[in-house]
């Protein structure tokens, strides 16, 4: 009997520290916290925490301690790259880090394989990681108005990618047709070609 009591309290606290995750509907309306220290009081229960506009000047690394965050937004700050510890957000399926200056993409971020949305628009990126091809389950990606002037092949893995939009970004007609080659299945957005060669 007593053994039965442990493995029951063993199991009870698993499944209450470890959420379900959300479909996306639910995700959208749930309502998110807006103070990360507010988060920080009982972390095991934030799911949502959207941090838009807060003067962030880096990525706070408290955020990593969110183990059961599914959706992050820390977008309209300034935020020049990422921890390589982001892989510790097993959960997260929604990441918006738009509009923060973003520089780097750590190869790290290949380990989110729960993501389904990733907006990393407006920022200065010149390049992706090849390991972006591992996520699986990405639906959306969203670079618009980066700096990026190639891409890897490793994009062809992303079967389940519906939409990518690549507006506001220098490219030639060859490149243009090299990345919608590798997305056959997806729309993929493209402002007018460059017709430059490089």
């Amino acid at each position: 009997m007593f053994k039965f009591k442990i493995l029951f309290l063993c199991v009870f606290s698993f499944s209450i520290s470890k959420a379900q995750l959300l479909d996306s509907l639910s995700l959208d309306t749930l309502t998110g916290i807006t103070n990360l220290q507010e988060a920080l009081k009982n972390p095991d229960a934030v799911i949502k925490l959207v941090l838009r506009k807060q003067h962030l000047k880096s990525f706070p690394l408290e955020i990593l301690k969110l183990k059961n965050l599914q959706y992050l937004d820390i977008s309209k700050n300034s935020i020049k790259e990422l921890p390589d510890s982001i892989d510790q957000l097993t959960n997260l399926q929604y990441f918006a880090c738009s509009k923060t200056g973003l520089e780097r993409v750590p190869k790290q971020i290949g380990k989110l394989i729960n993501l389904t949305y990733l907006n990393f628009n407006q920022n200065e990126l010149v390049s992706l990681p090849p390991q972006i091809g591992n996520l699986a389950n990405l639906k959306m990606l969203d670079l618009w108005s980066n700096n990026l002037d190639d891409f890897p092949a490793t994009l062809s893995n992303l079967k389940a990618l519906n939409v990518m939009d690549l507006r506001n970004i220098l490219m030639s007609d060859d490149l243009q047709k090299r990345v919608q080659n590798m997305l056959p299945k997806a729309t993929v957005y493209f402002s007018p070609s460059c017709k430059c060669k490089w």
